[in-house]
């Protein structure tokens, strides 16, 4: 679908898929997350599972060299 006016100005829309987990490199980190730090574990609780998570993404920035940063969200704030 072209819209009109717009081919003349070189502009091509191109529509993707509402979701496209291939096209968010978050998704592949997900991935390898869950099979390399995850995998075989067992939790006691909600809790745990978050330490390993957040453990598990500190190990994976250090053995690929990148830096992470944990981000704490207000959910409580009063915008």
């Amino acid at each position: 679908m072209v819209k009109t006016g717009t081919k003349k100005k070189g502009v091509i829309w191109k529509f993707l898929p509402k979701y496209c987990s291939e096209m968010n490199p978050i998704e592949l980190e997900w991935q390898h997350l869950k099979k390399d730090e995850l995998a075989s574990k067992t939790f006691d609780d909600e809790l745990d599972l978050a330490y390993a998570v957040i453990d598990g993404v500190q190990r994976r920035g250090e053995k690929r060299n990148y830096s992470t940063q944990r981000v704490k969200f207000n959910s409580h704030s009063s915008a």
